[in-house]
């Protein structure tokens, strides 16, 4: 591939630099497969580099991201900051759809590609797999992403931040730090920081304040583990005599230094963005963007909810930034984004990262109450008053309701009734998947770095993301009404407890009963301000979650219920038990999903007392199953959650299943 230019640095007029985008450093510059036209949209380019940041602290629009103040100013006063960016845009910006396309990147990867043009994964495109059908570039749309993590993992392609560390006076800012880790096997060593990240290294190894507890259950107090029995071997990884046993919680309190100013990522998200749709100076690269549309999936939808909450979608000249947002997977929850000492991977499971800041009130786009405190408030207040708020669509799976808490995002906080929309949200559910799809055929119980008891699920959603994906467009651009809102609901019985959700009795599976509670936490004193003082937090009452009712298969009955689960070959669930070789058996495994397949025929049925009918009572042949699919496939189609162009994709993956389910025994993992 032919690099265009290998280095450019564009330095923006006091006008752009108005808009807190000092400059743009384009790196690389080149041509997408050789120059080859996508459709109307014509040739498209890639340009690799960074983006400074400089930021005012004394702007109001500026006033919530956390130690801002703090962090050293250039000469104008300004507080520096980086980062890297990626983008594919129209060689001729004339040939584009006016329309900028975000991914926030899941801790510093890129999805988008893979979602909406069914492109194999990478980090740095440049194959025809790699980029798919090219669905999102033969429309037109410019496509970005930026770093936003200062403390993503070293791994070649991944997209980070660097932003600058506070101090008070010129002296070291020190503060607590809790690390915190279920294993799934005996080892030495662990590391305090999450999933590979870097950690806040620990200010004194030695010190008798550093404390390690060990428990089984995520509200229990921790038993204190003796100081003598575990060490830091280096600034961010812990050892312990013996070893660490696994499924158990172990958390680490330590005291460390130098925190990073980690709301630059918001605000940077929001500078990059109003950058490239209002601009208009030479600088802009992309000139001719009239509106902007963000996703986010699993931690970066929760960003994007963060971003939304704390007013982040309202520009410094107080302009919207994003006209449409799309939070998939996120959950109930926001996350640590914008506190001292926060640590943005972090989220919040049944039985995995337990108590950090990520599922707190309020969790509904509209007004709600919190029924200790009496405060009334929603994650789209502050923008709705300031007319900044995009239209929102929140994606969710039945897996966020076991393991994200995520009825909050649709029920006041008891949990006693429905809560209602704003007529600018939509919220749909994708009944019985899973987080994220396991491989097809199943088979394999291991999968998101966890081995469940059951086969992961292989539902597949992402045909429903692009149908989606195009409605919030149509809505935004030509003010065309999505589909309507589909998920569970308290009033039609459809959403309700764990022991009324109507789960069959399955051999060797049962319905958990414990879902993620989320609970008032209190961080200390200072938390209003981001600062944290009390770890592990303090626990209140819990909010009231809800999970999905099923049918007689354990299918979900509300949702968008695709023809997987509208026409069953087995029971697919967004749960999956942790497997006992991995310790902590009747606990959730993370946010794998479940396959418990159907037997094929009545008497392998009736031979484990299974109640669920089996493939021969349900279908009399390969025909019926896959006409039976076809119709609902095109029903879907005609009501906008799926795209006509899937369709024959999506019978070609019935015929297959189908052959599969009858054809070979499927056993669960034992």
């Amino acid at each position: 591939m032919k690099v265009l230019v290998a280095t450019v640095m564009l330095t923006l007029a006091a006008s752009v630099a108005d808009a807190r985008v000092v400059r743009l450093r384009i790196e690389r510059r080149e041509q997408v497969l050789k120059g080859r036209p996508f459709g109307a949209a014509g040739p498209y380019e890639k340009l690799i580099g960074r983006v400074d940041f400089g930021l005012d602290p004394s702007l109001p629009r500026n006033g919530d991201i956390v130690d801002l103040r703090l962090a050293p100013r250039n000469a104008r006063g300004e507080v520096e900051s980086s980062a890297d960016f990626y983008m594919l845009k129209p060689v001729d910006p004339r040939r584009g759809n006016g329309r900028l396309f975000y991914e926030v990147g899941n801790r510093g990867g890129k999805a988008m590609l893979a979602t909406f043009q069914r492109a194999t994964g990478s980090a740095d495109p440049t194959t025809d797999a790699e980029y798919g059908d090219g669905a999102l570039m033969r429309q037109g749309f410019t496509l970005l992403w930026m770093g936003w993590q200062w403390d993503v993992p070293e791994r070649p392609g991944t997209m980070r931040m660097e932003m600058p560390i506070a101090t008070e006076d010129g002296r070291r800012i020190t503060g607590l730090v809790r690390g915190n880790f279920i294993l799934n096997g005996r080892v030495d060593t662990a590391s305090v920081a999450d999933r590979n990240h870097k950690a806040y290294p620990v200010l004194d190894a030695d010190s008798a304040e550093n404390v390690m507890t060990v428990r089984d259950d995520p509200v229990a107090r921790g038993q204190v583990i003796p100081r003598s029995r575990w060490r830091f071997v280096d600034g961010g990884t812990v050892a312990l005599d013996g070893g660490f046993e696994p499924g158990r919680i172990y958390d680490v309190v330590y005291r460390s230094a130098d925190p990073r100013v980690v709301g630059c990522g918001l605000a940077g998200t929001r500078d990059l963005v109003s950058f490239l749709k209002y601009d208009t100076s030479p600088g802009n690269p992309t000139p001719g963007i009239h509106s902007a549309l963000g996703w986010g999936v699993s931690q970066s939808g929760r960003f994007l909810r963060h971003f939304l909450y704390q007013s982040f979608n309202e520009d410094e000249q107080g302009r919207r930034v994003f006209d449409g947002v799309f939070d998939q997977v996120g959950g109930a929850g926001r996350g640590s984004f914008n506190h001292r000492f926060g640590q943005a991977s972090r989220d919040a499971l049944q039985h995995f990262n337990i108590l950090f800041p990520v599922d707190l009130f309020p969790f509904t786009d509209g007004p709600s109450t919190d029924p200790e405190t009496g405060v009334v408030d929603s994650l789209l207040g502050r923008a709705e008053r300031t007319g900044t708020a995009p239209k929102t669509f929140h994606l969710l799976t039945n897996s966020e309701y076991f393991n994200r808490a995520g009825s909050l995002v649709h029920t006041d906080a008891t949990g006693t009734k429905d809560a209602g929309l704003p007529s600018s949200t939509r919220i749909y559910m994708i009944a019985s998947a899973p987080h994220g799809p396991g491989p097809f055929p199943p088979g394999s119980n291991v999968g998101g770095g966890m081995v469940g008891r059951a086969a992961l699920n292989p539902l597949d959603y992402s045909p429903a993301v692009r149908a989606l994906f195009r409605a919030l467009d149509r809505w935004v651009t030509d003010d065309v009404a999505p589909p309507p809102s589909a998920y569970p609901r308290i009033a039609d019985g459809t959403l309700t407890s764990p022991d009324r959700a109507g789960w069959p009795a399955v051999p060797g599976f049962a319905l958990p009963r414990q879902p993620l509670r989320a609970f008032h936490l209190n961080f200390g004193p200072d938390w209003s301000k981001g600062i944290v003082s009390v770890e592990p937090p303090e626990i209140g009452k819990p909010f009231v979650v809800s999970v999905p009712a099923v049918d007689a298969d354990g299918n979900v009955r509300a949702g968008i219920r695709l023809p997987d689960i509208a026409v069953p070959l087995a029971t697919q669930a967004g749960w999956n038990y942790r497997d006992a070789s991995i310790g902590a058996p009747d606990r959730l495994a993370g946010e794998i999903g479940s396959y418990i397949p159907f037997a094929r025929t009545k008497a392998e049925r009736e031979k484990t007392s299974d109640p669920r009918l089996s493939i021969e009572e349900r279908y009399r042949s390969l025909d019926e199953y896959v006409g039976k699919f076809a119709a609902v496939t095109l029903d879907l189609v005609q009501h906008g959650y799926l795209l006509r162009e899937d369709v024959a994709d999506l019978l070609k993956h019935a015929v297959e299943h189908y052959q599969w389910a009858t054809q070979v025994r499927a056993t669960n993992p034992e």
